[in-house]
């Protein structure tokens, strides 16, 4: 499954250039993240109890139309689960035009914040605390 959230692009988040800073795609990824996990029950309070924490390891952009100010903007995010302790998180930023403007794939895993080791099976943990674990996908 699918989320995604959307976004209005404000004029302070704009670069010399007139469009938003590099940066800030990643601000925009990581709020469509966090926004995901709380949709799925997964507030950081809770995960902090648990001893857990979400990271992203590694994170790669494909810059393709720019945002400027005033432009609506949908940031969706889709988890892939695989067998080891790791997972991606594939997210596209859209233009309410229908537009593409980025390409966000990042590389994450679950924090185990006492022995501070990535978890093994991330995807079921997660999935064992979520209210609504269909939207951390399957």
């Amino acid at each position: 499954m699918t989320f995604s959230v959307p976004i209005t692009v404000r004029s302070y988040e704009l670069d010399v250039q007139g469009h938003v800073n590099q940066a800030v795609y990643l601000q925009y990824a990581e709020h469509a993240r966090w926004e995901c996990l709380v949709a799925a029950g997964l507030q950081a309070d809770k995960l902090a109890a648990a001893r857990l924490g979400p990271v992203i390891l590694e994170t790669t952009i494909k810059y393709r139309c720019e945002l400027r100010s005033g432009d609506e903007v949908r940031v969706s995010c889709e988890f892939e689960w695989g067998p080891g302790k790791t997972y991606r998180i594939r997210q596209e930023m859209i233009r309410a035009d229908g537009t593409l403007s980025a390409e966000v794939v990042g590389v994450g895993g679950v924090l185990d914040l006492d022995a501070r080791r990535l978890v093994t099976d991330p995807a079921g943990r997660l999935r064992a605390l979520a209210e609504k674990p269909e939207l951390l996908g399957g």
